[in-house]
């Protein structure tokens, strides 16, 4: 009995000692509460009260701060209703869809507070008027179409932007997969996106520029928007070179023909660079007049081809070229353009599309001029996101 008695002792303690007691007259340590005080909630709106001259593409905003949104209502004088949407986390809500030009709105708000008390406040504010100037804007981009791994995103406007950060701030480029790209101006009225290195394909691509409504500088107000939906395809690349006269085609980095050609001849030596694929033409006439030489004129031409796919504004095609099928593989006779028999020129047309890459080396000609077309890939990506 003695023993276990002993050993009831010992094991006590240990226990006592695996505790920690506070130290003689010293108070143990308060403990913190985690209760938020409760806060009513606090509305901003924007536009504020009695604003004046507001863009009507510009968005109307509610945001809250210790609480969530409850009823939102964003009014016409003439008793419309626009369209809005919560924030997921309840933090706020944003219009939907663009107001009218000279037209007044009231915005009214209503949240409720981390105390459980409902807060509503209200804001009526009037759009500018119709603006003497508006400006449109057009994409080389058709909905639903399938494009090339090289395709620029040209947005194209009628008239000189003179904000062009607001210009940039309203076009949406939405990708899938996320796909790093940039702006760049090439003049007033030209803003191009492009990817960092070549698009993936399959990757899907929606483009959006919302600007009407929006003030883009001058006086100028965008006039309506304009969206597409676009998808990558396989990557094709067409590599004609000058000093062999042979074009080897690609498909998704595979070589799949080699075709005899025949480029620019001494004195029209056909730049070299990357081209981007731009237009396709089932019976074209390649005509020099179109590019400052009359047709009639030593060194002009009119002559018509069945097919010809455009590679830049200055007049370089490759095209069906019949007449120089004996030249082709050996010499370098044409004009500039890429000349090529007409079997192979209309199965790289199957074969190609809008975006796909052709590029030209060892054609003795100059370099090809970045905005020569949608020669986008002539820069490198420093040169590229370098401001212009």
């Amino acid at each position: 009995m003695s023993r276990r008695i002993g050993l009831l002792l010992i094991l006590l303690a240990v226990l006592a000692g695996c505790t920690s007691a506070p130290a003689d007259n010293q108070p143990a340590a308060p403990r913190q509460s985690t209760t938020v005080a409760a806060r009513p909630a606090s509305l901003a709106l924007t536009p504020a009260p009695g604003t004046k001259d507001v863009a009507p593409g510009e968005p109307v905003a509610v945001a809250v701060h210790d609480g969530k949104v409850t009823e939102v209502t964003l009014t016409g004088a003439d008793g419309t209703q626009v369209a809005g949407q919560v924030k997921p986390d309840g933090s706020g809500w944003e219009s939907a869809e663009p107001l009218g030009y000279g037209k007044s709105y009231t915005v009214t708000a209503t949240a409720t507070g981390s105390d459980g008390k409902p807060v509503t406040s209200s804001s009526t504010f009037a759009t500018i008027a119709k603006p003497k100037r508006t400006l449109s804007v057009s994409t080389n981009l058709q909905d639903g179409e399938t494009v090339g791994v090289g395709m620029p995103l040209i947005f194209t406007f009628t008239g000189k932007v003179t904000d062009r950060a607001a210009a940039e701030r309203a076009v949406r480029v939405v990708t899938e997969p996320a796909t790093e790209g940039a702006f760049r101006w090439f003049d007033d009225k030209q803003l191009v996106w492009r990817p960092k290195e070549y698009w993936k394909p399959g990757t899907k691509v929606f483009v959006n520029a919302a600007i009407y409504g929006k003030n883009l500088g001058g006086g100028a107000f965008g006039a309506q928007d304009r969206a597409a939906n676009v998808t990558i395809g396989d990557k094709v690349v067409a590599v004609a070179d000058g000093a062999s006269h042979q074009m080897k085609v690609s498909v998704n980095d595979v070589e799949v023909r080699s075709m005899p050609t025949s480029m620019g001849k001494s004195g029209h030596n056909t730049p070299a660079g990357n081209y981007t694929v731009m237009s396709e033409h089932v019976g074209y006439t390649m005509d020099s007049g179109t590019y400052g030489v009359p047709s009639d004129s030593p060194g002009g031409y009119r002559t018509f081809v069945q097919y010809a796919v455009r590679l830049s504004y200055s007049g370089i095609f490759y095209h069906s070229a019949p007449w120089s099928v004996g030249s082709q593989g050996h010499r370098n006779v044409s004009h500039g353009c890429l000349n090529l028999s007409t079997a192979d020129t209309k199965w790289l047309m199957d074969l190609s599309k809008k975006g796909d890459i052709v590029t030209v080396v060892n054609s003795g000609g100059p370099e090809l001029e970045p905005t020569d077309g949608w020669s986008v890939w002539q820069l490198d990506w420093q040169s590229w996101t370098s401001k212009t």
